[in-house]
């Protein structure tokens, strides 16, 4: 019997949930959309005049912590034909960036990160960047849909000038979906959640909070229902507010994911 068989996950994201759910479907089991995360992306006229600072020499590091980040800034620079100027003057740069889909987004245009995060993190990439001589630069920082983060603070604290680059925007949710997916995990309706980004979790715990239902929530995680973690950073933000049993696979993708909760599903049925 396949791990998943009569099992119901619940898919929190936004991207390839057609794929995701055809893989729980071969698997045997059913899948629930239930978005608990919304992103808005910015326009050229937000963005194109950071792209014209890095063309026009402006820094002397670009940091990029996401993939769909630095392909959108591709994406505008194109619709603005600007997209050769801003591949040029990123060739010039010294790169630094965080996660494996950064990574192959660079290869793909044939630019080579000098720093990379040693675990997905931003906080693994802070670690990597000790060793550099950042100190009074200027660096672009293309941010992961919150307005600051830790990286922006390490940065000034350490004199540096930084630009931040937001190209897109993390949103709340629907409270509807959100009440749904709640009620849903309480009630014990779904068997899995997977989490494939730290909003989710926050924008979750933050309406279990708000409804005096987040140790009902945890408790539900503990005993009935596996949250599922597409990688370390997720996982770690599930951690810190309280989940204890946290599935997640190896190398850090949706589809490995599931299958290591197919896993961990056929290991229980033995046990």
């Amino acid at each position: 019997m396949a791990g998943l068989e009569n099992k119901k996950i619940a898919l929190l994201g936004t991207r390839k949930i057609e794929e995701q759910s055809a893989i729980i479907e071969q698997l045997g089991g059913t899948s629930l959309h239930r978005p608990a995360q919304g992103t808005i992306f910015f326009d050229a006229n937000v963005i194109e005049p950071e792209i014209d600072k890095i063309i026009h020499g402006t820094f002397q590091w670009a940091i990029f912590t996401t993939g769909i980040g630095f392909e959108k800034l591709f994406e505008i620079a194109k619709d603005v034909n600007k997209e050769d100027a801003l591949l040029s003057a990123l060739q010039k740069l010294k790169i630094a960036i965080r996660g494996y889909k950064t990574a192959n987004a660079l290869k793909k245009r044939g630019l080579n990160p000098i720093v990379r995060d040693d675990d997905g993190s931003i906080v693994g990439l802070i670690r990597q960047l000790e060793a550099q001589q950042l100190t009074n630069l200027p660096i672009a920082v293309q941010l992961y849909g919150d307005p600051h983060s830790e990286l922006i603070d390490w940065l000034i604290e350490r004199k540096n000038t930084v630009q931040e680059i937001l190209p897109y925007e993390h949103i709340p949710p629907q409270t509807e979906v959100l009440q749904q997916l709640v009620n849903e995990v309480l009630s014990n309706d779904v068997d899995a959640v997977s989490f494939t980004s730290t909003p989710q979790v926050k924008y979750l715990f933050q309406y279990a909070i708000a409804q005096q239902q987040k140790e009902a929530l945890l408790e539900a995680f503990e005993n009935n229902v596996v949250a599922l973690s597409v990688g370390k950073v997720t996982g770690k933000v599930l951690k810190e507010f309280g989940v204890n049993r946290v599935v997640m696979p190896q190398d850090e993708r949706m589809g490995s994911a599931l299958m290591t909760l197919n896993k961990y599903y056929k290991e229980i049925e033995k046990s």
